[in-house]
């Protein structure tokens, strides 16, 4: 497609994404066939009826709302801040554009710079194990403390673990199933705000899309596309981060995992992909090694900063050796087991929290982190 001045073709490109955001194969057909996106709504029927698009499509694109409606959702951008990269755009990321089927269309939020920046997608399990989270937070911190973006789908589990461990080291990139103004799940909006302030919320779908069933399997070419490599991080055999590992492949994009317990149904799906040939990874340095050259050679020469250890008391020192990292501990073993008053541990387990030394999880649950 010929490119024209980005201020002149954006209406159309955006017009084109409202009407087919949920169609990507007529939109790739669309893209291939007329030089340039304003062409497209100049062209007779007859030009979209030869390409085999329904005439319910066409009809879509034509309408003389649509263009309408693309003005006043580019303008809800500039107020809310919102960036939208196109095909033409310089900004709009080089590895997704070499992917079979990029998205035409980018609604970013927060720090577009990002990314341009070598990027690790984490994915995994919506009900991970303690095991599952604190080594995902320990994955991304180690990761992004290395200049690397960690990207992920804002989902629960794994995905908002590695957007937190990401957060405390460097900057992440959540890419969505919805729109800018729908974030989805509705808990995880104050982590979609701190992203936007750190990193960058990006998504294919128009500002008010809801989170479709369909739209996640969407974004996953995304979350593998944009990156050098996909971890998974514990899966069930039905698990959708399967799905972005095999469109990693298909990508030819590096794929890991993280081996779990054998008799985990979590470690189901991860087991299998390094039995058919995922590196296994148990550190930052697994994922790096398979980086190309000189991006591998940069990171691993790089001295990342170090961070004294804080000062801990001998109270927080046995609390802390008594938490372990791969399961769950309720304050209520905790109490009974150290011999202390409820609010002498609350004191302790708020204290270790604020060092970031272990995290809670609902029902006064804790655990260390790794």
């Amino acid at each position: 497609m010929r490119p024209v001045n980005a201020r002149e073709d954006l209406p159309y490109w955006v017009a084109l994404n409202l009407a087919l955001a949920d169609n990507t194969r007529i939109l790739q057909k669309i893209t291939a066939h007329f030089p340039s996106i304003i062409e497209a709504f100049t062209a007779p029927l007859e030009e979209f009826s030869r390409l085999g698009i329904e005439k319910r499509w066409v009809n879509k694109i034509t309408s003389a709302p649509i263009l309408e409606k693309s003005y006043k959702e580019i303008e809800r951008c500039k107020k809310n801040g919102y960036t939208i990269l196109t095909f033409g755009d310089t900004r709009y990321p080089e590895r997704l554009r070499e992917i079979f089927d990029p998205p035409p269309v980018l609604y970013c939020g927060g720090m577009v710079e990002a990314l341009a920046m070598p990027a690790v997608a984490v994915v995994g399990a919506r009900k991970p194990s303690a095991y599952g989270r604190a080594v995902t937070e320990r994955l991304a911190s180690d990761l992004a403390e290395r200049g690397l973006i960690i990207v992920s789908g804002l989902a629960r589990g794994i995905d908002s673990f590695a957007h937190w461990g990401a957060l405390r080291e460097g900057k992440t990139i959540a890419v969505l199933g919805s729109g800018l103004e729908n974030v989805y799940p509705r808990e995880n909006r104050n982590l979609n705000k701190k992203i936007m302030e750190r990193g960058t919320v990006i998504t294919e779908f128009p500002l008010r899309s809801s989170p479709l069933g369909f739209h996640f399997p969407m974004r996953n070419r995304i979350i593998s596309g944009l990156s050098v490599a996909v971890v998974v991080v514990e899966a069930t055999k039905r698990s959708g981060s399967l799905i972005t590992g095999r469109l990693a492949l298909e990508q030819n994009r590096e794929v890991m995992a993280v081996p779990g317990n054998i008799t985990s149904e979590l470690s189901q799906g991860t087991n299998l992909l390094i039995k058919n040939g995922a590196k296994a990874v148990e550190s930052w340095r697994d994922v790096v090694e398979e980086f190309p050259s000189p991006l591998r050679e940069r990171i691993f020469e790089a001295k990342p900063s170090i961070k004294p250890f804080p000062a801990l008391s001998e109270q927080e020192k046995a609390l802390l050796k008594f938490l372990p990292s791969d399961s769950l501990t309720h304050i209520d073993e905790i109490i009974e087991a150290k011999r202390l008053s409820v609010s002498e541990v609350l004191t302790l387990l708020l204290s270790l929290e604020l060092k970031d030394m272990i995290s809670q999880r609902p029902g006064n649950y804790y655990y260390r982190k790794l």
